[in-house]
């Protein structure tokens, strides 16, 4: 059997490394752009605060290391046509253009990620500006912020955020710019985001919300950002806007493409029935409203990427509908969320109220407790929909805690019934969860009273 999988990120050498791990015998050939391969781009940020010593430390694997596997990774490649009729690949080495490559495969996994939205306004081909997605990038970004005293970051998303600081933490004046009202859109509620926001202020990075980029000024290299009526002297601008799905190898081999990406079905198996995508390039279904959307995280990569292996080696697996489960961690603040926001629910036409508390994270009179903020979402059922926290500590484990809680459908009542465990140096004798719960009863209670 022969396997070619076109890209190196996650999606892709989870399918490599798991169809090996079914098949022994199996010809897997990965062919990425990429010079370097199975490394974590979420890191990056975290080498340009310091707390990753260099770039060489957030690459686990070399192409060498495949080979031991007897998985042929080739790098500094580009794929240029699928002809799906005849279960062929061709592609050229970036060094050598000019020679063509052809590769026949009995599967084709299409992992090819995505491409950085690069905003419609003048300027961002100047030096100085700089997209945010691969290791290359990180490195130029780090290489030019050395010589640099201010900083513009246009996006607010987590990549952003985190991105922010960690130029921050080189010494820049940082000015993060979204066009929407508030930060982290996609993920936290905006009273849930002006926390996020007070911590980011305080830490001395600037923000500007409500306005979008109008253009980038400069002489061959960026000088101001522009926005409205606000003009920012920069040095450097890094386009933290979000990404796009690459779509373009799918589109040649006449896969059919969803609202957003490539369409696969439960077994990540495209239209055409020899052809799996797997990545940032397909769409998913979110598992409360069930519509398509976009799930463009690593974690969601590598279990897709399960699921193509087994199937292509005749083992029956289905990837189940995604509650985009997130977390970050800006300096000392932690937070994350599962599932819909309040402002989410409402737009997908769901009546909800939500449980907002703040807590501790250990009991009041132990030292170090620190302060958690906790916010959930259920429908007029009390079926749990969503949830944001905010905190210092174990924000990632209480995130987990409520994604279970969703996937098995679980109500507010129900979790608050739930038995969690105790110790002063780790938790409140009522954990925070438990408390929002309640409170996420009380508001239900009052409406159903209210309608009866």
């Amino acid at each position: 059997m022969k396997v070619i999988i076109i890209g190196g990120g996650a999606g892709g050498l989870s399918t490599a490394s798991n169809i090996r791990k079914y098949d022994k015998d199996a010809e897997i050939t990965v062919i990425t752009r990429d010079v370097n391969i199975a490394y974590s781009p979420c890191a990056i940020p975290y080498v340009l605060c310091g707390e990753v010593d260099c770039f060489e430390d957030i690459i686990m694997h070399q192409a060498e290391d495949y080979l031991d596997r007897n998985i042929k990774v080739i790098t500094k490649a580009e794929v240029f046509d699928v002809q799906s009729q005849e279960n062929k690949v061709k592609y050229y080495l970036k060094d050598h253009k000019e020679i063509e490559h052809e590769l026949e495969y009995d599967y084709l996994v299409i992992a090819t990620g995505g491409s950085p939205f690069i905003p419609p306004v003048e300027g961002t081909d100047l030096e100085g500006v700089f997209k945010i997605r691969t290791l290359e990038d990180g490195i130029k970004i780090a290489d030019w912020a050395s010589n640099s005293k201010k900083a513009v970051v246009v996006g607010a998303g987590l990549i952003g955020l985190e991105i922010a600081y960690g130029l921050k933490k080189r010494g820049l004046n940082v000015t993060v710019t979204e066009m929407l009202p508030q930060i982290v859109p996609r993920s936290l509620d905006p009273d849930m985001a002006q926390i996020v926001q007070e911590y980011l202020e305080n830490e001395g990075i600037n923000l500007i919300l409500g306005h979008p980029l109008d253009k980038i000024i400069g002489n061959a290299q960026v000088e101001c950002a522009v926005l409205g009526d606000h003009s920012i002297d920069a040095d450097m601008v890094v386009l933290a806007t979000g990404i796009r799905p690459e779509t373009t190898l799918a589109n040649i081999a006449e896969c059919e493409l969803g609202r957003w990406s490539i369409q696969v079905n439960e077994k990540m198996q495209t239209s055409i029935p020899n052809i799996y995508a797997v990545g940032d390039c397909v769409e998913v279904y979110d598992a409360i409203t069930g519509q398509s959307t976009q799930s463009l995280l690593g974690s969601t990569a590598v279990r897709q990427g399960k699921v193509a292996a087994r199937n292509i080696v005749g083992l029956n697996s289905e990837f189940i509908p995604v509650l985009n489960s997130v977390v970050s961690k800006i300096g000392k603040l932690e937070f994350g969320s599962v599932g819909l926001t309040k402002v989410s629910a409402i737009h997908n036409g769901i009546d909800v109220i939500s449980g907002k508390i703040r807590a501790l994270t250990k009991a009041r009179y132990y030292p170090g407790a620190k302060k958690i903020d906790v916010k959930i979402v259920c429908n007029l059922k009390e079926l749990i929909i969503g949830c944001q926290i905010i905190a210092e500590e174990r924000v990632a484990e209480r995130v987990d805690t409520m994604s279970l809680a969703i996937s098995q459908k679980m109500t507010c009542s129900e979790l608050a019934s739930t038995e969690f465990s105790y110790a002063p140096p780790l938790s409140m004798v009522i954990d925070p969860i438990i408390l929002a719960a309640e409170e996420a009863c009380k508001k239900i209670s009052r409406v159903n009273k209210k309608n009866s």
